[in-house]
């Protein structure tokens, strides 16, 4: 992780052995890791410091995960935020995302899927600064702004993060093929070797464009059993 040597990197946890054990790893990847155990610290260190990634846990003492979440995703919008949790069922994961999760770990986590996970959204968040964001697209009925992460349709706007803006246009860009979520974790996530990432992110997130993207009762994206997804808008 040569590239993101040095970069400062928030951890939110107040179990004191993860947290030493998760700034211990990422210091030994070339990170700069600050450990916080206080949801309302860590909240209040997000915005009195800059960081290129806050890793998250939910169950906090002072303020929860996902209030800390979504108060960072309201006042840091390109703040890649991956967030921990020891509740696995897909409600909790999927409201981790609806509070503005670009990535979800659950724990027990290998420190190698952790690694990966951290690496994938440094990678992608610097592949990209805002002003170099990709121009205006359409999807179905829908006109895309990546720079304003939002998309509009008849008079109404729906905000997006950033991996939703990058799903959207992969899909533009690919009409009617079927995208495997290998492919997806490769070309959206950053992923280097897919095969050996076992994740629901890509369910979660095109579950939560379909819900956000219902208007009129569009079917924008289907379900290829077995495959992978398809745009059909």
């Amino acid at each position: 992780m040569a590239s993101t040597a040095k970069l400062p990197v928030l951890v939110i946890e107040d179990e004191a052995s993860i947290r030493r054990g998760l700034c211990d790893v990422l210091a030994f990847h070339g990170l700069a890791p600050e450990g916080i155990e206080r949801g309302d610290d860590g909240l209040a260190a997000a915005l009195r410091n800059q960081h290129a990634l806050v890793v998250l846990d939910v169950m906090l003492p002072g303020m929860n995960g996902f209030d800390v979440c979504r108060a960072l995703r309201a006042q840091l919008p390109h703040l890649p935020i991956l967030m921990l949790t020891a509740r696995g069922a897909e409600s909790d994961v999927l409201d981790g995302f609806q509070a503005g999760a670009d990535d979800y770990v659950t724990k027990p986590f290998s420190v190698a899927e952790l690694v990966a996970r951290v690496e994938a959204l440094l990678r992608r968040t610097g592949a990209r600064s805002v002003e170099e964001a990709a121009p205006p697209f359409t999807l179905g009925a829908w006109s895309v702004d990546p720079s304003g992460l939002r998309a509009e349709r008849d008079g109404r706007s729906v905000e997006l993060t950033r991996r939703e803006t990058e799903l959207l246009a992969l899909f533009a860009r690919e009409p009617g093929r079927i995208l495997s979520r290998r492919l997806l974790l490769r070309e959206v996530w950053g992923f280097p070797d897919p095969d050996r990432v076992e994740t629901r992110t890509v369910d979660m997130h095109v579950a939560k464009l379909r819900k956000k993207l219902a208007a009129g009762g569009d079917a924008l994206f289907e379900t290829i059993r077995g495959e992978g997804y398809r745009f059909v808008g």
